[in-house]
């Protein structure tokens, strides 16, 4: 009788009737699809039959940095217990950025081999170690590397934006980018607000606070969140060949640097104009945090999903550069106005280019991708303090004209990165603008 010859996995040969192998062709293959000579990224995105996945993933990231802010207000108070001044405050509140720009590409890389969920787990695990050091520190010199523990754990932002794009799918990507961004903002609103009001109860006490949120923080991920995407098989991916698109990575820098400048040196432009107090400060600071919380998580995946992400980051970028320039010199209603404009905009291209940064490549290399523009993020928020202060000492409408001129250059290498995800996704079928010219997209 005849034989047919069927490959298995591993590469031993096996006899079998035609008809068990006609029969057994639809296992077959779903084995070749799962062969372990796949190249990484090379696999289809599995679909996580989890309806709660990325509400859970969202609820980490709000914890996570929740406790991480919720100490920033009692810090130069610390400093100054322990004997430092404000170089020292300086050294650990850069400590913190340049930590997280460094770890987080090889955080990315690692989760791509080893799993989101394990690397999400481990920088959960590491940042409530962190926070329980910082409050037992009683001399800087234990207080630094505390810090520099905090930063690279806080690298992980970037896997738990590719863990978000791997729950929700091409269609939904953007929506998912806005809600993890949204996620960070209120993070970073309500954090050092519930900081202050916590601040009479000593810098320690408020670290054993913020250290307890992030154990019950790991309890809940560890709990919740699904095993994501399987470590990717095949040769390690080098750095050479995982490099997400270099205008994304400019337009992610630019946006981050104009905003930040913004938010260092807001409160003297309005103590110059206005003659304004911190009280004031402090509602504009929660306005422009209620705009980006309101823009990522329900504004920016209606309008991608009608408009295309190319064309909502090249509104957001407009909208940027126009509320920084005119921000120096906008009478008191229009003041808060070009604030809350600015915001928005800040909101729309951060989530967007995020998206694109997302699909620029294989989801097997997205970790890598994702790590790498939270380094350049921040990059951004380490220098931007410093050079916006220094611009504001020569002028105080400088820092504003630079943010605004970085707006309108985000404008445009954001068209570039538009060319480049479709280059390196080697479909339009990746983008979301592609998608959603398709038949139920929406």
């Amino acid at each position: 009788m005849r034989r047919m010859v069927v490959k298995a996995e591993i590469g031993e040969e096996k006899l079998v009737p035609p008809g068990v192998a006609d029969n057994r062709s639809t296992t077959w293959r779903s084995i070749t699809r799962c062969s372990r000579q796949d190249p990484p990224g090379s696999r289809e995105e599995p679909k996580i039959p989890r309806e709660n996945a990325l509400p859970a993933l969202c609820a980490t990231v709000f914890v996570d940095l929740l406790s991480f802010t919720l100490v920033l207000p009692s810090l130069p108070f610390r400093v100054g217990v322990l004997g430092g001044g404000g170089i020292w405050l300086g050294v650990l509140l850069t400590s913190y950025s340049v930590s997280q720009a460094a770890a987080a590409p090889v955080l990315g890389r690692l989760a791509d081999r080893h799993g989101r969920r394990r690397l999400l787990l481990l920088s959960l695990a590491g940042t409530a170690v962190s926070l329980a050091v910082m409050g037992a520190a009683g001399t800087l010199w234990v207080l630094l590397p505390a810090r520099v523990v905090a930063g690279i754990c806080g690298g992980s932002i970037g896997v738990a934006q590719a863990f978000a794009a791997d729950l929700s799918g091409p269609q939904h990507r953007t929506k998912a980018m806005g809600q993890v961004g949204a996620a960070i903002g209120l993070a970073f609103t309500a954090g050092p607000a519930l900081g202050a009001l916590a601040a009479p109860l000593g810098f320690d006490v408020t670290a054993y606070i913020a250290a307890a949120l992030a154990a019950g923080n790991l309890v809940q991920a560890w709990k919740t969140l699904p095993a994501g995407r399987p470590p990717a098989t095949g040769t390690k991916a080098s750095p050479r060949r995982v490099i997400a698109p270099w205008p994304l990575l400019v337009a992610g820098f630019a946006t981050m640097a104009a905003f930040v400048g913004m938010e260092t040196t807001l409160a003297f432009l309005a103590a110059e104009r206005f003659g304004a107090g911190p009280g004031f400060v402090g509602i504009l600071l929660c306005l422009a945090g209620a705009a980006l919380f309101l823009v990522q998580g329900l504004l920016v995946a209606r309008a991608s999903r009608r408009w295309g992400e190319t064309r909502v980051a090249l509104a957001g970028a407009v909208a940027m550069a126009a509320g920084l320039g005119v921000l120096p010199f906008a009478p008191m209603p229009f003041f808060v106005v070009a604030v809350v404009v600015l915001s928005a905009g800040d909101g729309l291209v951060t989530a967007t280019v995020a998206s694109m940064l997302a699909g620029a490549g294989p989801p097997g290399q997205r970790g890598a991708r994702m790590g790498q523009g939270q380094s350049v993020a921040a990059t951004a928020r380490a220098l931007g303090p410093l050079g916006s202060g220094v611009l504001f000492d020569v002028g105080a409408w400088l820092p504003y004209a630079v943010g605004a001129v970085l707006s309108a250059g985000v404008a445009v290498v954001v068209n570039l990165g538009r060319n480049a995800v479709t280059s390196a996704s080697g479909s339009r079928a990746e983008t979301t603008d592609r998608s959603n010219s398709q038949p139920g997209s929406r």
